[in-house]
């Protein structure tokens, strides 16, 4: 009978520790981790010079939509057109990183990620600020709104 409650004592210990030690994994620390892959990609892409790679990360609709400056650009293939008019060298492109992000979940389907861009160049660095609103879609997290500045 001793041994019983010794190893029911050592069992609580056990899942305590379980517990403690290795947390489950939330949905919205799934939903971050998989909106952070997104980033993570698009910014791989642009750094091979990809431009249809980093589009990957928005939503392929035309309801799809990227402001900068005083412009509205609609639709995935409109916002692609932008970039590859914006970007036409790898020169152009440098290196894009992104930092600073602060990612909110919006509902289960939605999340809001606030952010910075920077571009490495031979000659210059531009860099700026960036609000995402990213829909959780058939294939997976994609952006649906960007707000880009320069500072």
């Amino acid at each position: 009978m001793h041994r019983v409650s010794d190893m029911k004592s050592k069992l609580a210990i056990a899942v305590l520790l379980l517990i403690v030690v290795v947390p489950a994994s939330t949905p919205d620390a799934k939903a971050e981790t998989a909106i952070r892959a997104v980033l993570d990609a698009q910014a791989a892409a642009w750094n091979h010079g990809d431009l249809e790679g980093y589009m990957e990360g928005y939503d392929r609709s035309p309801n799809t939509e990227f402001v900068t400056g005083d412009r509205i650009n609609r639709g995935w293939q409109a916002v692609l057109d932008r970039y590859k008019k914006a970007y036409d060298t790898r020169e152009k492109m440098g290196t894009l990183t992104f930092s600073d992000l602060e990612i909110t979940l919006l509902s289960k389907d939605a999340a809001l990620v606030l952010g910075r861009w920077r571009l490495k160049r031979a000659n210059d660095e531009p860099h700026g600020t960036f609000t995402l609103l990213f829909r959780k879609t058939k294939a997976g997290w994609r952006i649906v709104h960007d707000h880009s500045s320069s500072a």
